[in-house]
C-alpha cells in the first residue's frame, strides 16, 4: 500500500465532512417526522410502566405475606432443629455432688445460726446475771462491814 500525502488526507477529511453534513440536512424532515411519534411512545412506554408497577407492588406483596406465613415458619423450624442437633448434651451431674453441695451449704447455715445465737445470748445473761450479783455484793458488804465493826468495837 503506497503511503497517503498529506494532501490527500486533508482531501478525503473534507470529503467525509460534506457528507455527514449532507446526511444532517437529508436527516431533518425525517426527524421532524419520527420526533412526536418518538414523544408519544416515550409518554405510552411510560405510562405502561407505571401501570405495571401498579399491578406488580400488590402481587409482590402478597407473594412476600404467603412466604413469610408458609415458608419462614418452615425454615426457623428447620433451624431450630438443625441447633438442637448442634448443640451437645449437658453432662450429667452426680447426685451425690448436688447432695454434698446442699449439706455444706446447710453447714455453714447452721455454724452461722449457732454463732449469732451464742452472741446474743451472753448480753442478755449478763444483764440478768449483773442484777442478780448486785444484791449479794451489797449484802456480803454489809455483812463484812458489821463484821468488822463487831470486831473493833
Amino acid at each position: 500500500m503506497a503511503r497517503m500525502t498529506t494532501d490527500s488526507a486533508t482531501a478525503a477529511a473534507t470529503q467525509i465532512w460534506q457528507r455527514a453534513r449532507q446526511t444532517a440536512q437529508d436527516a431533518k424532515p425525517v426527524v421532524a417526522q419520527v420526533k412526536p411519534m418518538a414523544s408519544d411512545a416515550k409518554a405510552a412506554a411510560s405510562r405502561g410502566l407505571y401501570n405495571a408497577r401498579v399491578w406488580a407492588a400488590p402481587q409482590v406483596d402478597r407473594t412476600g405475606q404467603v412466604l413469610q406465613d408458609t415458608v419462614a415458619p418452615k425454615v426457623a423450624a428447620a433451624l431450630h432443629t438443625s441447633a438442637q442437633r448442634l448443640n451437645p448434651d449437658k453432662p450429667k451431674r452426680n447426685g451425690w455432688l448436688i447432695a454434698a453441695g446442699i449439706s455444706a451449704v446447710l453447714a455453714v447455715a447452721a455454724a452461722a445460726a449457732a454463732a449469732l445465737r451464742n452472741r446474743i445470748k451472753p448480753t442478755a445473761t449478763t444483764e440478768a446475771v449483773e442484777e442478780e450479783t448486785a444484791p449479794v455484793a451489797e449484802s456480803a458488804n454489809t455483812d463484812g462491814a458489821k463484821a468488822d465493826a463487831a470486831r473493833t468495837s
